[in-house]
């Protein structure tokens, strides 16, 4: 069986993080804390997300400011990330391993009906073997996503022999409670430093990434 990459999506394939950040910024907004430079939100971002908020806010946030933070970022969200573009490198190197005789699928936390327009709209449907957005609230953890993601891959797919590339220490963290192995990219959500303490390789690049995917499973 060939090795097979979980993609995650937003921070990873998606360049998003400029409309994550004013997004962020306006769900900040919403609770009376000031807005953040990209760097600041890197070395402070965490999954679950109410986490995050809790650290701001020094308390956790209600029901209701959970609510109203949500709301505020995904309304910010889709009014900014139709000017957001695929990582550089990302098309050819999906392309790449497709022809190279590998499988590779996506799992994302955006919500499922709005990922999937979006990855027909660039092309990339016909790409991945299955495409998975969220079912359900948001702000949780991607482990029961993915054992989900991978189940329904079936046979198709050998956990041990898949690889989730992502940029969240969450994504490595979910493929390891997978059975599966983790290349963690930096240009995303997180900083190294916020990365290397997971335990899995931290690359630079979405291309190192999926040279050493082909490595560590080979």
């Amino acid at each position: 069986m060939r090795t097979h990459i979980v993609w995650d999506w937003n921070g990873t394939l998606f360049h998003d993080m400029e409309a994550v950040l004013g997004a962020s910024n306006a769900a900040f907004a919403t609770i009376g804390v000031g807005p953040m430079t990209l760097q600041q939100y890197r070395e402070q971002y965490e999954i679950p997300i109410p986490r995050f908020y809790e650290r701001l806010l020094g308390r956790m946030p209600s029901a209701q400011e959970w609510l109203d933070l949500d709301d505020a970022f995904h309304v910010r969200y889709r009014e900014l990330s139709p000017a957001c573009g695929l990582t550089e490198g990302a098309r050819d190197l999906l392309a790449g391993w497709q022809s190279a005789g590998h499988s590779q699928s996506l799992l994302s936390m955006y919500d499922h009906d709005r990922l999937v327009p979006l990855v027909d709209a660039f092309g990339l449907a016909g790409s991945f073997l299955r495409v998975d957005g969220r079912s359900g609230p948001s702000g949780g953890k991607k482990a029961e996503h993915l054992t989900r993601h991978l189940a329904a891959l079936g046979e198709r797919v050998d956990p041990a022999r898949t690889v989730l590339i992502g940029d969240a220490a969450d994504d490595a963290l979910a493929a390891l409670d997978a059975g599966a192995h983790a290349v963690l990219y930096t240009g995303g959500s997180h900083t190294r430093e916020k990365l290397e303490p997971v335990g899995v390789p931290v690359v630079d690049s979405l291309s190192e990434a999926v040279e050493l995917a082909g490595r560590l499973v080979g």
